[in-house]
C-alpha cells in the first residue's frame, strides 16, 4: 500500500507500514476507513469506562491503542524513527512523563479556564508527536477526556473531518501552527465553546 499524505499529515516509513495488520488494505481510502471504524470502537469503550486518567501515561498509550489496534501492529507504542515534527524519537517518554506532570499542576491550580488548558494539552501532545500515526486524532480525543474530567463537557471540534484535506483541516493546522509560535487565540477560536 502506498499512502496519500494530506497537507500536515506525517509520513510512515518502510518499517511502520510493513506493520499495517489487514493484509487487503491497498487503497488510502481504505486505510481510513478501517481506522475510523476502529476509533469508533474506542470512543465507545471510552464511554463505557467508570475510570481513566488523561493524565496519566499508561490510559495516554491505551487508547492510541484501542484506537488503532485492529489496523496497527505499533499501535499504543511510542515511535522509534524521527518524523518531519515532533520531539525527538528518544526523547518522547520524557517530553511526555513532563507534559502530563505540568498539565496536572496547571489543572490543580486553574492556571487557565479549561477550555484553554485542555487545547493547550491537546497542542502539546500533537508537538511531541508520540506515535508513527494518529497523532492528531489522539490528542483530539485526550484533550475531550481532559474536559470532561474537568467540566463534565467535550471540545467543539466541528463537524468536517479533520483527517481529510479541506477548509476545516487547512484552519486546524494553521492553529497548531500559530499555537506552536505561542499564539493560541486561533486554536482556541478553532475549539470553539463546549458542548
Amino acid at each position: 500500500m502506498k499512502p496519500e499524505y494530506p497537507p500536515g499529515a506525517t509520513p510512515l516509513d518502510a518499517d511502520e507500514l510493513a506493520q499495517l495488520i489487514p493484509r487487503h488494505v491497498t487503497l488510502q481510502r481504505e486505510l481510513n476507513e478501517l481506522e475510523e471504524a476502529n476509533i469508533l470502537l474506542a470512543i465507545s469503550w471510552l464511554g463505557e469506562r467508570r475510570r481513566g486518567d488523561p493524565l496519566d501515561e499508561a490510559f495516554v498509550h491505551r487508547v492510541h491503542k484501542r484506537m488503532f489496534s485492529g489496523v496497527w501492529r505499533w499501535a499504543g507504542t511510542p515511535r522509534h524513527s524521527d518524523k518531519n515534527i515532533g520531539a525527538p524519537w528518544f526523547d518522547i517518554s520524557a517530553r511526555l512523563r513532563t507534559l502530563l506532570d505540568d498539565v496536572r499542576f496547571q489543572v490543580q491550580h486553574a492556571t487557565w479556564e479549561p477550555r484553554e488548558l485542555a487545547a493547550r494539552f491537546h497542542h502539546r501532545l500533537v508537538a511531541i508527536h508520540l506515535y508513527p500515526n494518529g497523532n492528531g486524532r489522539h490528542a483530539r480525543i485526550m484533550a475531550d477526556l481532559l474536559m470532561q474530567q474537568m467540566t463534565g463537557q467535550r471540545l467543539d471540534w466541528g463537524t468536517a473531518s479533520l483527517t481529510t484535506p479541506g477548509e476545516r483541516r487547512a484552519q486546524y493546522i494553521a492553529a497548531l501552527q500559530a499555537a506552536d509560535r505561542g499564539d493560541y487565540k486561533p486554536l482556541l477560536a478553532f475549539v470553539g465553546p463546549v458542548n
